[in-house]
């Protein structure tokens, strides 16, 4: 009895090198023949040169990984399995912008036309709504091949769950969800993924069911931050901490510890449009989902005003912090440019400082100007702590007296100094 052959080795293709392929196409690269492709060609010579701007990946790993490195589409034809990974905004009226999805898709699709492999996969990581990957992308591939999506290539799903900067739940840690066109589609993507997890895979049993799974993950969280945040409203007129309220709160073994602040970034501030756009679509107003964007993205108008209502006009403002999270350079859909802008409508100067973020994209993306050196400032008439980096978490009590003047304001957004005592003559407010 003849043994059956094995499969094919897969060769991979990773389209886009940014905070979610990067670090897929090197951990694939441990274990298959890798190529990531990014149209940027900066971005490609930078990690050439073991530079990665995300800080996801360390120098020494990009060094050693056999992971190949292409800003030219001339490398894409011929590989077996292509993975997309590029982003999915929304445009100025907060509609999903598929136009990257769409890039990419062309982009695949003609590399299926040049070189067909027997079996081809595309599989999509980027957030969506339920239905674009089969109803949107598939034609798109079809189009640009001239194959036939279902039996000269196949689809697949496997949302990314990057957390920017989260050095734990890394990408070969955590539960991947894998969707398949096919149930054999669906087996060989759960090998695929296995090899580069130890979270083990999760098959969902159809595509949409995995895209809605991941614009879901997101939209819960916006809406529970949601409720945080309008409560913060609330104690605000109080007079009451709403960090001091979540403490005692807390000690519920159920009660879900979630904080007030902004929301931004190219996850939590952006996937609950897409799936509210679906839902209009389908004849359904999501009311809940868009009542909490619309607390979320009022907050840096919120902010903003109950700070000047606390201080004279025309301050001297220093923010501290402009990137959307803490401890990483990301400035995607930054929510403290708005309350910058917020601010300066409302009479202020503000001066912005931020360790992590680079100078030329804050100036480009926002028309901010940071300020270089946070030991040559002093003071201002107040201080605000919009993003948490270590090194502002750091800042002691003597470091806040030569920021803030005497009868000036500290206002600590999220709570990171309120366990240490404020300088003399200084009002201290938060959330």
């Amino acid at each position: 009895m003849t043994a059956s052959a094995s499969p094919p080795a897969e060769t991979i293709a990773v389209i886009g090198l940014g905070y979610v392929g990067l670090p897929l196409a090197v951990a694939l690269a441990r274990h298959f023949d890798v190529l990531g492709f990014d149209i940027d060609q900066v971005r490609v010579d930078e990690l050439r040169q073991g530079e990665d701007r995300t800080r996801e990946i360390e120098p020494d790993a990009l060094r050693v990984s056999s992971l190949r490195l292409s800003a030219d589409p001339a490398d894409l034809p011929g590989k077996t399995v292509y993975i997309v990974t590029v982003p999915t905004p929304v445009d100025d009226k907060n509609a999903p912008d598929l136009g990257p999805v769409r890039a990419a898709s062309r982009t695949v699709g003609h590399a299926l036309r040049q070189a067909p492999m027997p079996q081809a996969v595309v599989v999509y990581e980027s957030t969506v709504y339920p239905g674009v990957t089969e109803d949107i992308c598939g034609p798109i591939l079809e189009q640009e091949s001239g194959l036939a999506c279902g039996r000269d290539f196949f689809l697949g799903y496997s949302p990314e769950r990057i957390n920017p900067g989260d050095k734990v739940h890394t990408v070969d840690k955590i539960t991947k969800v894998v969707a398949g066109q096919t149930p054999d589609i669906a087996a060989r993507l759960e090998r695929i993924y296995g090899k580069i997890t130890s979270g083990g895979i999760h098959l969902a049993p159809t595509i949409k069911t995995a895209e809605a799974a991941k614009v879901i993950e997101n939209a819960q969280r916006d809406i529970n931050i949601a409720f945080v945040n309008e409560i913060a409203m609330i104690f605000g007129k109080l007079g009451i901490s709403t960090y001091d309220v979540l403490e005692a709160a807390g000690t519920k073994w159920n009660f879900l510890k979630f904080q007030p602040g902004l929301v931004g970034g190219h996850c939590i501030g952006v996937d609950p449009y897409y799936l509210a756009h679906r839902a209009e679509e389908l004849g359904h107003h999501a009311r809940i989902i868009l009542s909490g964007r619309a607390i979320n993205d009022g907050m840096s108008a919120y902010i903003g005003e109950a700070i000047s209502a606390r201080i004279r006009p025309s301050s001297n403002i220093l923010v501290l912090g402009l990137t959307f999270k803490e401890d990483v350079p990301d400035l995607r859909n930054s929510k403290v440019a708005d309350l910058i802008g917020s601010l300066r409508r409302l009479g202020h100067k503000v001066s912005v400082h931020d360790p992590l973020a680079d100078p030329h994209e804050a100036q480009h993306e926002y028309g901010v100007m940071l300020s270089p050196r946070l030991d040559q400032l002093a003071d201002f008439d107040a201080v605000i702590a919009a993003v948490p980096h270590q090194q502002y978490r750091a800042i002691n009590r003597a470091e806040l007296a030569r920021l803030v003047r005497d009868g000036g304001m500290v206002a600590d957004l999220k709570g990171i100094w309120r366990g240490q005592k404020i300088p003399a003559g200084r009002q201290y407010w938060t959330l």
